[in-house]
Formats: structure tokens, C-alpha cells, sequence
């Protein structure tokens, strides 16, 4: 049984690693790009991507998920999903990134805005462009400044990956679930914590080992 359980909930952890990775993959790059529309000088742009970020980190990932999933095929009675070769799984990431970027957006503008301006303003007098500027003086020190939130994000996504099941994605605390109504036990889910604790502490290792090779700003 042991093996068995353990089989099941590595199948699951796979699930849960092809979320957590897919997510950062997109959510991270498009976090900045809407950081900058938060910051733009264009005034209804702004106002727009404030009111979706607004929008997006007051409702539940859990309600987002079901609107994407379902959503679609209720307004356009066209299930969109179904062109996908895993439409859950394609349903749950667009909404993991989304949501997730929105917060990324939040933690790269408050690392943006808290690089002294007369650096910027330096980096003018010397002649750099707007992008040497981002790129030389900015996006160095911001990154200092966002690895403690970024990182505190990236483990609850760890852990918000249980949320797919919702929509019956057989994730890792999905699996885990699965043994109290098959086999009556429960012993699996404490197993399960097991797997999220080790994810937890790797990454927990890692961002450690990143602040500290970022420690010069010091």
C-alpha cells in the first residue's frame, strides 16, 4: 500500500510541478509588463490595469479557476477547452497566470519605485538611455529589493496548486484526497504534507542562497 500511495501522489506531484513551473514561466515576464502599464504615463492605461489588478487580487484564485474553466462554454456555448489536448490543465495555468501575475505587478512596481530617482537622474546626466538606465541602474537593485516578496509568492503558489482540483485535476492533494474514498484511509494525506514540506524547503534554501549572492547591495 505504501508504494502504491507513493506512486499515486509522485503522479500527482507532477501535476503540481507542470502548474508551479508553467505559471512562473509566463506570470513573471507579464508581471513586468503590466508593472509598467501601472506605471504609465497614460492615464486611462493606467487606470485600467489598476482596476484589473484591483479586479484580480480581491477575488478568489478558487472563483477565477471555475469562471475560466466554465465561463466559456456557458457565454459562447463553445467549450474552448475541449482544442486544448488537456483543457483543464490549459484552463488552470491561464488562470494561475493571471492571477499571479497581478501580484508580481504589485511587488515589481514597489521595487521600481523604491530605487532613489536621483539614479536615474545620474544615469541621465551620463548619458544613458531610458533602457541602459532600467537595465544598468534600475532592474539590478530592484531585484535585491523584490527576491523577499517574490519569494514569499512563489511558495504560496506552491501551495495554491491544490486549488486545480476544483476542477478535477488529479494534483497532488487531489491524489492524497483519493485514498480516504477508495481505501478509507487518511494516513496518505499526511504523507501528502510531506511532499509540499519538501518543496516548501528546497525553495526556502534557494531563495536563501539568492539573497545572500545579493547581499553586495549592502
Amino acid at each position: 500500500m505504501f508504494w502504491t500511495v507513493t506512486f499515486s501522489l509522485l503522479q500527482g506531484m507532477g501535476e503540481l510541478l507542470k502548474i508551479f513551473f508553467l505559471t512562473l514561466l509566463f506570470s513573471l515576464p507579464l508581471g513586468l509588463i503590466i508593472a509598467f502599464a501601472l506605471r504609465s504615463r497614460c492615464k486611462p492605461v493606467s487606470w485600467l490595469f489598476n482596476i484589473i489588478v484591483w479586479i484580480i487580487r480581491g477575488t478568489p484564485l478558487m472563483l477565477q479557476l471555475i469562471i475560466i474553466f466554465y465561463g466559456p462554454g456557458k457565454w459562447f456555448d463553445n467549450n474552448i477547452w475541449g482544442y486544448f489536448s488537456d483543457g483543464r490543465m490549459a484552463a488552470c495555468v491561464i488562470a494561475f497566470v493571471i492571477n499571479y501575475a497581478c501580484y508580481f505587478a504589485v511587488i515589481y512596481k514597489g521595487g521600481i519605485e523604491s530605487v532613489p530617482v536621483g539614479q536615474r537622474e545620474a544615469g541621465q546626466v551620463l548619458g544613458m538611455t531610458k533602457s541602459q538606465i532600467f537595465f544598468k541602474v534600475t532592474l539590478l537593485q530592484m531585484v535585491k529589493r523584490i527576491v523577499p516578496p517574490m519569494s514569499n509568492e512563489i511558495i504560496t503558489l506552491v501551495k495554491d496548486t491544490s486549488l486545480a482540483r476544483i476542477i478535477a485535476i488529479m494534483e497532488l492533494t487531489k491524489m492524497g484526497e483519493s485514498f480516504i474514498k477508495s481505501k478509507g484511509i487518511t494516513w496518505p494525506l499526511f504523507y501528502t504534507g510531506v511532499f509540499y514540506l519538501a518543496l516548501v524547503g528546497i525553495l526556502t534554501l534557494l531563495f536563501n542562497y539568492i539573497e545572500r549572492k545579493l547581499s553586495y547591495f549592502k
